[in-house]
């Protein structure tokens, strides 16, 4: 397999997890009214470790990381699997799972503005413009359908706390990069996903209010298992191998086809119907991550 078929399985792969993220905001949302945010939380990333720790253990990948690595290692796994995660959570605890959607939908912007003026990995006036496009399609998605999204006071610390999310994950994205190099997509997110279980569950022992357990749903119990399994322990790997195989900018451009999905998946599994702007929004979103993929000059 040449490079560009690897870079096209790449894109195939990222494309499948932002079916896996368009329905997750939903789960969690359902999962989060019985089980409280922080045990949710270590919950999923104890599954998620636990997914890629096997599938590692299957492979015979086992390695080393090299103890200069441990200097970088340890603060971006704690930025990318504590603190992200930690605002991820209780941001849509706090929030609508559309306005989370718009917030994170900010990736790709912050992960270019990061990447280009760090000198991490440059862009060009073409690609630019592509995740451009892609935000400005993510904009008349979510303000142009009939019932447009609520900033109101009552969601306003929630829309924050994502933003907020939005900027770090971008931070963590391209300094994610460096170390794709050395080690293997799953080897560093076995990495990044142990340093997110062991840290989350230390911030979840004195903050987590008490959950009746034996009441818990196997509904929620299900939105625990989609989320660890699929929404961290898979597409924490084919988030990384994506990073290694067609760079951080484009990777993090993906993420704008989650809002974009869950509006399709609306209209499959709920009957609703979209606006002709939010069509067209659909439409120009695809096209900036287009663009941002194949641009070449």
């Amino acid at each position: 397999m040449n490079t560009e078929q690897k870079a096209l399985k790449a894109d195939l792969a990222l494309f499948s997890i932002a079916f896996v993220w368009a329905l997750n905001f939903s789960v969690i949302k359902t999962s989060l009214e019985e089980i409280d945010p922080y045990s949710f939380n270590v919950l999923r990333f104890l599954l998620a470790a636990g997914f890629i720790w096997v599938v590692i253990a299957k492979k015979r990948a086992w390695f080393r990381i090299q103890k200069s690595d441990w200097i970088i290692l340890i603060p971006l796994g704690l930025t990318g699997n504590l603190i992200y995660q930690w605002l991820f959570i209780i941001g849509i605890d706090l929030t609508l799972a559309a306005n989370a959607a718009v917030m994170l939908g900010t990736i790709p912007i912050w992960v270019a503005i990061f990447s280009h003026f760090l000198k991490l990995e440059q862009l060009n006036r073409l690609k630019v413009f592509g995740v451009l496009l892609a935000f400005f399609g993510l904009f008349l998605i979510i303000f142009f359908g009939k019932n447009p999204i609520s900033f109101g006071s009552d969601t306003f610390m929630g829309d924050l706390t994502i933003l907020s999310a939005a900027v770090v994950w971008g931070i963590f994205t391209i300094y994610s990069k460096q170390f794709l190099g050395r080690y293997t997509p799953l080897q560093f997110s076995a990495v990044m996903t142990t340093t997110g279980a062991v840290s989350l569950t230390l911030i979840a022992i004195p903050f987590a209010s008490p959950t009746d357990w034996a009441n818990v749903s196997p509904l929620a119990w299900g939105g625990v298992f989609y989320s660890g399994l699929l929404a961290i322990g898979l597409a924490y790997i084919i988030w990384n191998n994506g990073i290694m195989r067609v760079g951080a900018v484009r990777t993090a451009t993906y993420q704008n086809m989650v809002p974009v999905l869950g509006l399709f998946f609306g209209i499959i599994l709920l009957g609703e119907t979209l606006e002709i702007p939010q069509y067209i929004g659909s439409a120009v979103v695809i096209s900036g991550i287009l663009l941002t993929r194949y641009a070449r000059f």
